[in-house]
């Protein structure tokens, strides 16, 4: 187990469970590398500590628990992007419908999509174009990539929030101009 530990915290990615059975001398098989990766995720948790192991779309890595990234967030300099409410929308669109193309988003949203707004969720790497649509024009297809399941912290589309749920937040809150919510002081602080 503490080998599949030092690989994950090393690693600078997530590592699939194909990579992890490569650590060994003799092939452990998936079904017990996920049971080391069961128990190690259960001891990290127990013990409370400031990072979780958590299975992603691209495997398995370390990461922040989530109470806490807002403090390391004051160590960075740099602001973290803030989107329009037009990529936030064609966003969203695109992660539920999938794959779509640029004409079936500006008839959802019934107004026409720049293509910035598609640039900017292609440069973030959170897009990407998966086909052409068989009709006269070819219109790309667009869909999610695993980078934006990574970072949104999900396995698989599945787990997306339900629409109903998606809409209320969008009509709550102006992307745009929402603020970072005051941190929670956490349980315990070291």
């Amino acid at each position: 187990m503490r080998i599949v530990e030092a690989a994950l915290l090393s690693a600078p990615g997530a590592l699939p469970v194909s990579e992890l059975r490569k650590l060994f001398d003799e092939d452990p098989g998936p079904d017990l590398v996920r049971r080391l990766l069961d128990e190690l995720r259960a001891q990290w948790f127990e013990a409370g500590r400031g990072v979780e192991l958590v299975q992603l779309a691209s495997g398995w890595r370390f990461q922040t628990r989530p109470e806490y990234q807002v403090y390391l967030d004051r160590l960075k300099e740099e602001k973290p992007p803030r989107y329009s409410r037009a990529v936030m929308e064609t966003l969203a669109i695109i992660a539920y419908r999938q794959p779509v193309t640029r004409g079936d988003i500006e008839d959802i949203r019934g107004v026409a999509v720049s293509p910035s707004v598609l640039k900017t969720l292609e440069s973030r790497g959170w897009v990407d174009i998966v086909g052409h649509r068989d009709t006269p024009g070819r219109p790309a297809l667009f869909a999610t990539t695993r980078r934006f399941l990574d970072e949104m912290g999900l396995r698989s589309l599945t787990e997306l929030p339900a629409l109903t749920e998606l809409e209320k937040i969008m009509d709550l809150v102006d992307v745009s101009q929402t603020e970072p919510a005051a941190a929670p002081a956490p349980e315990e602080e070291v």
